[in-house]
């Protein structure tokens, strides 16, 4: 647990010790959608170049399996709620080559943390069930505004999800991967 909190802090110091002239916006609320889900999400200013997401969505998932007689594959979605501190590096840059910082418009560095819980919304095996889980990954990502309320982003990195039991307890971990490419409208 201690990376994510130095990750953070880094942040926090980067962005108080740099001059500033560009700023994130205030408060951003928006929808968007990708190749596996749908989300609603918050981007709050923490200061001139750190914005905090909060986003609740469902994941949507496809895997093989023979554990169900007769399947080979199943769906399934999840619901997924997600905390990441983002630090948009490169927004002074696209001002002095006059680019747009319009919603948030630029390449960010963040820590995407990320919780699932047991639930299954819906599955094509009835009886399917998930572990919880949460995931830690540092994300390299771009955003940009196409007009005044469509975005697209892109982003990816490498870090790790731990599961656990019905409780709060630890079971194991693996290493997993962000990948994400989604389109949005911006309220």
């Amino acid at each position: 647990m201690k990376p994510p909190v130095i990750f953070l802090l880094l942040f926090i110091i980067h962005a108080n010790s740099s001059a500033q002239d560009a700023s994130v916006e205030k408060s951003i609320f928006g929808i968007q959608t990708g190749f596996l889900g749908v989300w609603g999400h918050n981007e709050a200013r923490i200061s001139n170049q750190i914005a905090l997401r909060s986003e609740l969505g469902l994941d949507i998932g496809f895997s093989a399996s023979k554990r169900f007689p007769g399947m080979t594959s199943y769906f399934l979605m999840v619901p997924v709620g997600t905390l990441e501190p983002r630090w948009y590096y490169n927004l002074n840059k696209r001002l002095t080559k006059s680019r747009t910082i319009t919603g948030n418009s630029g390449n960010f560095i963040a820590l995407n943390m990320t919780y699932y819980p047991a639930w299954v919304i819906f599955s094509n095996p009835k009886n399917l069930t998930v572990s919880s889980s949460i995931q830690f990954v540092p994300t390299w990502g771009i955003r940009r505004s196409i007009g005044k309320h469509f975005v697209y982003e892109a982003g990816f990195g490498i870090g790790y999800r731990r599961f656990l039991n019905s409780g709060s307890e630890f079971v194991y971990e693996e290493p997993v991967g962000n990948l994400h490419l989604r389109i949005g409208y911006r309220l």
